[in-house]
C-alpha cells in the first residue's frame, strides 16, 4: 500500500460516512499497523482547514479528529512551502518526500488524470477496485 492520502480523501472519511470508498481506504490504510502511512504538514493543514470549513462537521470535533490521524501518520518533510490551492505541486512533493509513486484522491482535477512529474493520481472508488481485484494467475509452463 505504498499511496498518499490527499486532504479530500481524510475529510470525505470524516464526513461521508460508513461504507463509502474515502471511509473505506482511510480505515484499510491507516489500519495497517505493519506500516505507518506517511503525510506532510501541507495535507495535515489542508484537511485542518476543510474539516474546520465543512457545514455538517461539528467544531467540537475538529481537534479530536485532528489528532487521531496525526497519531496514525508519520509527517514528512517538504523543501519548500505550498500554497493552500497548489494541489498538484504539494502533492507531488509529498509524495515523494514520502516514497511513494501514487497519491489517492477524489480531487476532481487530479482523480485518474494522467501522472504527474512520475506521480500518479487515482480516485478512491479506482484503488478499492484495484485492492479487490485478485492478481492475474502466473503464466503457464511450456
Amino acid at each position: 500500500m505504498e499511496i498518499l492520502l490527499a486532504p479530500d480523501v481524510y475529510v470525505n472519511a470524516s464526513v461521508a460516512g460508513a461504507g463509502l470508498a474515502p471511509e473505506a481506504v482511510v480505515n484499510r490504510v491507516l489500519g495497517n499497523t505493519k506500516r505507518r502511512q506517511k503525510t506532510s504538514a501541507w495535507i495535515l493543514e489542508r484537511v485542518r482547514a476543510m474539516l474546520g470549513a465543512h457545514p455538517t462537521f461539528k467544531k467540537d470535533a475538529l481537534e479530536p479528529q485532528m489528532k487521531l490521524i496525526s497519531e496514525l501518520v508519520d509527517v514528512v518533510e517538504l523543501k519548500k512551502k505550498f500554497a493552500a490551492e497548489a494541489w498538484k505541486e504539494a502533492l507531488v512533493a509529498s509524495a515523494k518526500a514520502a516514497g511513494v509513486k501514487r497519491v489517492v484522491t477524489d480531487h476532481p482535477d487530479l482523480a485518474d488524470q494522467t501522472e504527474l512529474d512520475g506521480v500518479e493520481f487515482l480516485s478512491t472508488d479506482a484503488w478499492m477496485i484495484e485492492q479487490q481485484t485478485p492478481p492475474p494467475p502466473p503464466p503457464k509452463k511450456k
